[in-house]
């Protein structure tokens, strides 16, 4: 199987794309900080500066290396939407295994819940919560969490469904074997590829919000974000210093969300049955 999964991975283009782009990117978020040339709060520079060699990008209207700044910009986006992405899985597995294995009143009530929450447009609460309580980008993230376990919680729910029902959890189960044990031991690793989805949905989606709620000036003016320089550049729109400060945040974002994209296309293409009878 795992050769299987490995063939189809790497002919597909969708994958390799995402996959070597994702790599590019992850080393930018990694070594941000080592590949600044300056300090991204230093405002000593000359503002409106052009891109020279100490300045590969300009210097925007702080007086602030924009190089640097998109540098830092690019880490917070990408760790903010990796963090919410890897919460609303784990709740959202959570929530699902314990619904279809105890079933009933358990079953029910977090059903039900989930559906209030995907019928709540998720943007509309983070927007009235970071203008109200200006909290710190963490707490938007997890807040961020809580509205989009639902989905994951359904899918995990109903395939396992599916493998409690197998040979191998009534043989489990005849020889004494607890709900726990086989929650952990057999049902938490089969789903695996649910999980590697439903973590790419939730993690583009993330960081497209918090790119959204910067740009829209609800987080730390300080905080560097590529929304927030976006927000920033399109101010000076009538100078000619757009593809120096309005296009480097706008491609880095559309490159984060695109490269997600693309890896959760080539994963469901390999672990979705329904698609691989579609194709």
């Amino acid at each position: 199987m795992h050769r299987r999964i490995h063939h189809e991975l790497g002919g597909d283009p969708w994958f390799v794309a995402g996959a070597g782009i994702g790599l590019f990117l992850l080393l930018l978020v990694l070594l941000g900080p080592a590949l600044a040339p300056h300090e991204p709060y230093n405002m000593s520079f000359i503002p409106l500066s052009p891109p020279s060699a100490g300045h590969w990008l300009g210097v925007n209207d702080g007086g602030m290396d924009i190089f640097s700044e998109l540098l830092y910009g690019m880490r917070n986006t990408a760790a903010f939407g990796l963090f919410a992405g890897l919460v609303s899985l784990a709740i959202g597995v959570a929530v699902g295994l314990s619904a279809a294995w105890f079933g009933g009143v358990q079953d029910q009530l977090a059903m039900r819940l989930a559906d209030i929450l995907l019928a709540i447009p998720a943007v509309m609460i983070l927007i009235l919560i970071a203008a109200l309580f200006r909290p710190s980008p963490s707490v938007l993230a997890l807040t961020l969490s809580f509205m989009l376990w639902p989905t994951t919680a359904k899918g995990v729910r109903a395939q396992a469904l599916v493998v409690k029902n197998g040979l191998h959890i009534h043989a489990a189960r005849q020889m004494g074997a607890s709900g726990a044990y086989i929650i952990v031991r057999h049902l938490l690793p089969e789903l695996f590829p649910l999980y590697l989805i439903g973590f790419a949905t939730k993690a583009r989606m993330a960081m497209f919000m918090e790119a959204s709620l910067a740009f829209l000036g609800l987080f730390d003016p300080s905080r560097k974000s590529l929304g927030i320089m976006i927000s920033y550049a399109l101010k000076y729109y009538y100078l000619d210093i757009w593809w120096n400060w309005l296009l480097p945040p706008v491609f880095l974002l559309s490159l984060l969300i695109m490269t997600v994209t693309f890896l959760a296309i080539s994963l469901e293409k390999v672990f979705d049955p329904r698609l691989k009878e579609a194709m």
